[in-house]
């Protein structure tokens, strides 16, 4: 979503591979392999106005050939690349990022996949029909889960033109939840967050982001541009959201891991 607070951050030491989408293998008997559903953080990042200058700025500090370290300072939105949506983005008196629980930062993982329904339809709204197939395979959805939905619009994340998929009138037209798909899984499944691989829960038509505006109300946060859910079972995996403690923010950047047991 488009937003104009913007964080600055100061960066110490940035270890390499620091923001790849990757899948990283347990140590042998670990029984757990951690998946990255993160996209890399940079000026090359779609950005929501479709702008050829991104909002993403970056400027060095130190260099280790001449201060003996490295550092940078970065200036973006709240809003960009894989981010969360707190509450109080679309709530007045809801959670800002640094008051969200951290017992709601890591929960149940439910990826519905819908990827056959957008193929055939860009503007497709995730359905109470496919919450249903969900848990006719795999149960109901537990309280206190993240569900996602799984478009593979990520596949488009490096052009910008065919992630915004915008039409000749400036409209975006992208995957997102039906209102009444996010109602359902807000007041009868107690879900705590609710994420999408596209640049909106809403899809990209949407003049009034319904969505938004129920989701948030209810203290429940958003996560969007998410990646790599293909790489992660239906259920079965734990979520962990990597949230910067950003006092009175409206969101910010995450890294998003799922922990999936077993592999």
């Amino acid at each position: 979503m488009r937003k104009t607070r913007m964080v600055v951050l100061a960066l110490l030491l940035v270890a390499p591979g620091f923001a790849q989408t990757q899948t990283r293998k347990p140590a042998p008997g670990a029984g757990v392999t951690v998946v990255d559903l993160t996209h890399n953080l940079s000026e090359k990042s779609p950005n929501w106005e479709g702008t050829e200058k991104s909002p993403f700025e970056a400027k060095q500090l130190g260099r280790l050939d001449q201060d003996g370290y490295f550092s940078r300072a970065i200036c973006l939105p709240e809003h960009f690349s894989t981010h969360i949506d707190a509450p109080a983005h679309f709530a007045s008196g809801a959670w800002t990022v640094d008051q969200i629980p951290a017992s709601r930062l890591v929960a149940p993982l439910v990826v519905i996949d819908v990827r056959a329904q957008v193929a055939g339809n860009p503007d497709y709204l995730v359905t109470p029909g496919d919450v249903a197939a969900w848990e006719k395979l795999h149960g109901r959805i537990p309280a206190g889960a993240v569900v996602m939905a799984f478009t593979g619009w990520d596949s488009r994340w490096n052009s910008m033109k065919d992630y915004r998929n915008a039409d000749a009138k400036g409209t975006m037209h992208f995957p997102g939840f039906a209102p009444e798909t996010a109602k359902l899984l807000v007041t009868e499944r107690h879900v705590v967050g609710l994420g999408i691989d596209t640049l909106s829960i809403d899809y990209g038509p949407s003049p009034d982001y319904p969505a938004h505006r129920f989701v948030l109300a209810q203290n429940v946060y958003q996560l969007e541009n998410v990646t790599n859910l293909g790489a992660v079972p239906p259920a079965g995996a734990t979520l962990v959201v990597g949230a910067a403690k950003l006092e009175g923010g409206s969101g910010g950047p995450v890294r998003l891991l799922a922990l999936v047991r077993g592999r």
